[in-house]
This record gives C-alpha cells, structure tokens and sequence, in this order.
C-alpha cells in the first residue's frame, strides 16, 4: 500500500444554476518520502487537486488514504507552502517561523521554539535575517521563510502550491536549487507533493512527474518516473538521457491533453451552434 493513496477523485463547483466539473475520477499513489510533481497548464485544476490532496477541500467522490488511514480534513503532520508567502507582516521572520513550531509542539517551552525555528532558518540561509519583518524581505527571502515554517514543523508531507511561480527566473532558479539539496539531505523522510507548470522545476525536483490531462474535468495522465541523482542541477538535466526522456514524455503528454481539450470545445461549441439553428428554423417553421 502506498503512503498517499488517491481512488476515484472528482470535484466540481456550483454557482447558480450552472455546476463547473473541475476534476473527474483522479487517481494517485505516492510513496513515503518520495518528491512527486503535478504538472499542467493553468487553469486546468492543480491547485483544485491539491487543495483536495491537502484537505482543504472535500471531494464530491472518491477516497484519499494517508499512511492505510481516510483523510478526513487537514492533518497535523502535513504542511502547507503557499506561492504567496502567507507570512504575518507584523512578525519578524523568526516568530513567523516560531508560531508554526508553537501550532505543531505547543509543548515545547517558548526557547526551544525559537531554538527550532532559528535552526531552520539558518538552514534555507536565513540566519542573518532572523529579525527582519516581511516588508524588509526580498521575495525570494518571503518564500525561505515560507519553506522555513514547513520544514520547522518537521511534517511528514509537505504540498506545495507552485512555490516558486512568483518569483523573478534568477531567484527561482536559486530556490529551486536549494529546494533539491534539501530534498538529498531529507531522502528517505519528508513526502512532497508539488503543483507546478514548469517541466524544468519538476524534472529537478522530483522522483516522478504526473501530468494533468486538461478538462474541464481534467485527470491524471500517464507518471514517468525521474531515475536522477540529487542533488540536480539545470546544466545536468540540460545534457542527461533521462532528463530529455521525462521532459519529452511530459511535453508531449500536455501537448495531447491540450489538443484534445481544445477539439472538445471545439465539438461543444460546433454542438450548441448546431442547437441554436435548429431552435430558430423551428421557431421559423411555426410562424
């Protein structure tokens, strides 16, 4: 049995009258301590699917199992990295860090929070900017921090929701890097769960790629697994057999998923057309 067990997914969202199908009969396996990304274009349900995985959202169907157990809502020993950094501007980075360490051992004494929160972010290469407030952060510092509050936790999942989409190339470049010699350090431990719509950053990244077959209501297509070494760097994969192998797989299975994504429109709108003249010869015929 696998840590992280998906069977049969679907989501949809209502507004009025009219119902979105967002997601249809999703299924996922992921090993303990295994790096897995979720790869598509936007708009096509990642954060939906990942909201879901993290319990944030409930399922209209379909089952999800943690560690042989029903997830029921968000859990304890997960974390959460968001791609807006969702850190309390009136807090220093350390006490962003050390209330989430408070949330998951409230326990521990007040020192050995901030003891466990320094130590974490000395670790993403913030020990110099312990005392400084958000405002007084480069992005790149925002989502250390954010990536800091996660690990200090010590979850045995992490998801990430296209962490580092907001940032300028030379600083995601930089994070992504750091975010891989973390994952060499932490083999074997910490399971990630990525949304992103960068082959590059999850062909760095992670031990297996999914990509998202575009809807509405999207699935998941095909894994290829990812047989690198970490840590990884972007000159590697520019060169290295298997690097081409997961980045064509996964381009071309996008590519087919968005080419028959866009001859469903296509079909549904060539259908309504159709509709719509049929109605106005009838109304026509019966003047």
């Amino acid at each position: 049995m696998a840590f992280i067990e998906v069977r049969g997914l679907s989501k949809s969202f209502s507004s009025g009258a009219a119902t979105r199908h967002v997601l249809r009969d999703v299924s996922l396996d992921v090993e303990r301590g295994e790096f897995v990304s979720i790869v598509g274009a936007m708009g096509t349900g990642k954060s939906t699917l990942l909201s879901v995985l993290a319990g944030l959202t409930s399922p209209d169907a379909g089952t999800i199992t943690v560690d042989g157990e029903p997830q029921r809502g968000i859990r304890n020993d997960s974390a959460f990295v968001f791609q807006n950094y969702s850190l309390l501007p009136w807090f220093t980075a350390l006490e962003n860090v050390r209330l989430a360490v408070d949330a998951a051992f409230p326990e521990m004494s007040r020192d050995e929070q901030k003891a466990q929160a320094r130590a974490t972010l000395e670790r993403v290469g913030l020990g110099n900017a312990l005392n400084r407030r958000p405002r007084q952060l480069s992005g790149g510092m925002r989502q250390r921090v954010a990536l800091a509050r996660a690990l200090a936790t010590k979850p045995q999942i992490i998801f990430l929701d296209d962490p580092f989409g907001a940032l300028d190339a030379l600083t995601r470049e930089t994070l992504q890097q750091e975010l891989s010699a973390l994952c060499s350090e932490d083999a074997g431990g910490v399971t990630m769960v990525m949304i992103t719509n960068n082959v590059e950053e999850a062909i760095l990244l992670s031990d297996r790629i999914v990509p998202i077959v575009a809807g509405p209501p999207a699935t998941l297509g095909t894994p290829i697994t990812v047989g690198l070494p970490r840590p990884r760097t972007l000159a590697l994969l520019a060169h290295d057999e298997q690097a081409t192998h997961a980045r064509a797989h996964v381009i071309g299975a996008l590519t087919e998923s968005m080419r028959v994504a866009r001859s469903r429109r296509e079909a549904n709108r060539a259908a309504a057309a159709g509709s719509e003249r049929s109605m106005t010869l009838a109304a026509e015929e019966s003047r």
